[in-house]
């Protein structure tokens, strides 16, 4: 056990990194309550001193002693006087977490064997764990720090820890959203696209996919066909074959999906119509007429997911939403591609009635969104942040996307890419016998993060010779070196600049 002048052992217990993203207070908090919990320190030892844990941390002396009164306001230490800091001894009455035992091999469960849902055998997600710590992250669906709106988010959250405002989200609002982020979707985000909905059409979800896993749990089951792009979107390709669904893969052009490629028994149309998921080419008037046609002919449900439809196009298409007369399309909307992915905030936009059934649904998966969270982005909305931020970074990827076609031209000529206006990513086919997945490979060793093709066909040859480059976190300086590395990793020597 540590004696008060252990001054190693101590430091060693209290271990604090500047890279962590917590406070050097936070740490200290939290290294002494963990070693609280896990009885490394006895009631009757005393802890050492502000001054000498200071020294020996080489923080200021008054972070140690913060930390030390928040501990002694939350009852984990007690302060007695002229002999220090204790651990309250009520908190050691508490049992201690026992050690788990070594699982007997010979009983364990086959979790995989009981399962009624084969979700780890669907295709995995793009990891990219590391890609903040890369030189050049060409990867989708992140976002770049540099952009984050860092002083305004923090003043929404201050907002939303007013005491009146805690009152507002801080009760169970059991199958309920928070009525003014509702009203703020209703007023900003969806006329954007040309929707105009009342409030009962519209559900708050925990991201684009949470929401297609509800519509999926509710609408589909064993045997039900639904018509998909592809490439697709692989994740709800994956999230409908869960429900037991059929894929029915339809091809893409220069134009969208090819409709008159789709079956006429499909129960359900999922198309990414604003920017198709993952060439980027917006679906064509003519064909969303063709496909609402269809829809209605047939008896068919849409699911149109606002791919990348937030930002500012310079020739913007109204969703497929905005056209529906008979209720057929259900919209499904995101904040992940502007405020943040990791807020997992996002929306349906349908008819009331399967709203009503949405909600009664969520209601048993999670109740609701946290609505805390749900009312700090209404206050977000509501100040106008998220329309100075939309135009920050529509002009932003603007710039991205034409230097990365550029820098594609210049050392990657004999790769042919799909350039279409807005959107937050570059899809590019490669020379015949081209490994796209080999190549993700070689590239990482080069400090580049790309995103091989294969996974978003249904089925597709191996290997791949299709890539998919992503703009929201890459510097703009950093595309073309970017480039040039990749193109190293390709075999090509880059041209001179």
């Amino acid at each position: 056990m540590p004696q008060r002048n252990d001054t190693a052992i101590w430091s060693g217990l209290f271990r604090i990194s500047a890279e962590s993203g917590q406070t050097l207070q936070a740490q200290i908090r939290q290294a002494i309550v963990a070693a609280i919990l896990d009885r490394q320190i006895a009631a009757s030892m005393p802890l050492p001193s502000c001054r000498i844990l200071a020294e020996k941390l080489g923080v200021a002396r008054g972070t140690v002693v913060l930390a030390f009164q928040q501990l002694v306001d939350q009852g984990f230490l007690v302060a007695r006087e002229r002999r220090g800091h204790f651990v309250n001894p009520d908190v050691l009455a508490t049992p201690a977490k026992p050690h788990q035992k070594a699982p007997d091999q010979a009983n364990e469960i086959d979790w995989k064997a009981r399962r009624q849902i084969a979700a780890s055998d669907m295709p995995p997600p793009a990891k990219h764990d590391n890609w903040i710590k890369s030189s050049y992250p060409f990867v989708y669906g992140q976002f770049d720090p540099a952009l984050f709106p860092t002083a305004e988010w923090r003043e929404c959250n201050r907002m939303a820890l007013a005491v009146l405002e805690i009152r507002n989200w801080a009760s169970d609002m059991v199958d309920r959203d928070d009525p003014l982020l509702i009203e703020q979707i209703q007023a900003r985000l969806l006329p954007r696209r040309g929707i105009f909905a009342n409030p009962d059409e519209i559900i708050v979800t925990l991201g684009a996919q949470n929401a297609l896993y509800m519509l999926a749990s509710l609408l589909m089951t064993k045997g039900s066909k639904v018509a998909m792009e592809d490439p697709g979107y692989p994740d709800a390709r994956s999230i409908f074959r869960l429900a037991g669904a059929d894929i029915q893969p339809v091809p893409v052009d220069q134009s969208g999906i090819v409709t008159s490629s789709i079956p006429s028994d499909s129960g359900f149309v999922f198309v990414t119509p604003s920017h198709h998921c993952p060439t980027m080419v917006p679906l064509s008037a003519e064909r969303r007429q063709d496909l609402l046609a269809r829809a209605n002919r047939h008896n068919q449900i849409i699911i149109e997911d606002g791919y990348d439809s937030q930002l500012l196009d310079e020739a913007p298409q109204q969703a497929l939403k905005s056209l529906d007369r008979s209720g057929r399309v259900v919209y499904v909307g995101s904040m992940s591609k502007t405020l943040a992915p990791g807020l997992r905030l996002g929306y349906i936009v349908a008819s009331a009635g399967l709203i009503a059934e949405l909600r009664a649904l969520r209601r048993f998966m999670l109740r609701h969104p946290p609505a805390n969270n749900q009312r700090a982005v209404a206050l977000f909305l509501s100040l106008g942040h998220h329309e100075a931020l939309v135009r920050r970074l529509s002009s932003a990827f603007d710039e991205r996307r034409k230097r990365l076609v550029h820098a594609i031209s210049a050392f990657l000529p004999e790769w042919r890419s799909t350039d279409s206006a807005g959107g937050t990513s570059l899809w590019l086919e490669g020379p015949r016998g081209t490994d796209s997945r080999g190549l993700a490979e070689a590239a990482a060793s080069r400090s580049v993060i790309i995103e091989p093709g294969d996974r978003f066909f249904d089925r597709t040859e191996k290997p791949s010779r299709f890539m998919r480059l992503g703009i929201s976190s890459i510097a703009l300086q950093h595309i073309e070196p970017g480039i040039r590395e990749l193109a190293t990793a390709a075999g090509r020597r880059p041209a001179a600049a």
